[in-house]
């Protein structure tokens, strides 16, 4: 009797063991990578962190992932996805063409330190899956065509250049949001963004 007592304890050990295993996912992994990267940088998402923060060994991260890249590629992926979900979603304050692309942007470094550094500064991701940032700028729904064709609606004559000119400005903007050198309030930041606008678009 004993001996069967002992034996259902340790079948129930291994069971309960097969259960917590199951409990960890590839959804719960790439959760736990990404909100890592946005709360201590995309540096920290190790194998030995990642199972630390997830409560798991190890082994269940390279159960569903080849390898570490294979999991950062996920997390970079994530991390556009959430870009372009956080632009869609920022509310637009202005009609100046490039005006509301900026102002998001800017916002987005500022709110999203570590993301902004993988998406836009890092270069740390180098596989196919990077983006350019033209490519993570303009996103599915065609941002930054939609804001160029704006321009020329509004009869600028070459919107391509002018847009290159505001990006320059708008991401040494965003840039210093990092440093902390950046503390302009959001009207004083749309308002700086129509200047310049209206300034690159007089000289053309």
């Amino acid at each position: 009797m004993f001996g069967s007592y002992l034996f259902h304890r340790e079948m129930r050990g291994t069971n309960d063991k097969m259960a917590r295993k199951e409990t960890i996912t590839i959804q719960n992994i790439l959760d736990t990578a990404f909100a890592m990267t946005r709360e201590e940088g995309f540096e920290n998402v190790t194998a030995r962190k990642v199972a630390a923060k997830a409560g798991c060994s190890t082994q269940p991260i390279f159960r569903v992932y080849k390898n570490m890249e294979e999991l950062w590629d996920a997390v970079y992926v994530r991390a556009a996805e959430f870009f372009q979900d956080y632009y869609s979603l920022y509310p637009r304050t202005g009609k100046t063409p490039f005006a509301n692309l900026g102002m998001a942007y800017i916002a987005f470094a500022r709110e999203e330190r570590h993301l902004f550094e993988l998406l836009f500064v890092s270069g740390k991701v180098s596989s196919d899956k990077k983006k350019s940032m033209y490519e993570l700028l303009n996103g599915e729904s065609g941002n930054v065509v939609y804001e160029i064709n704006l321009a020329r609606v509004a009869g600028c004559p070459d919107p391509g250049d002018l847009f290159m000119k505001m990006w320059i400005f708008i991401h040494g903007a965003a840039c210093m949001t990092l440093t902390g050198d950046y503390d302009l309030t959001d009207t004083e930041t749309l308002a700086l963004l129509e200047r310049s606008y209206e300034a690159f678009a007089q000289k053309q």
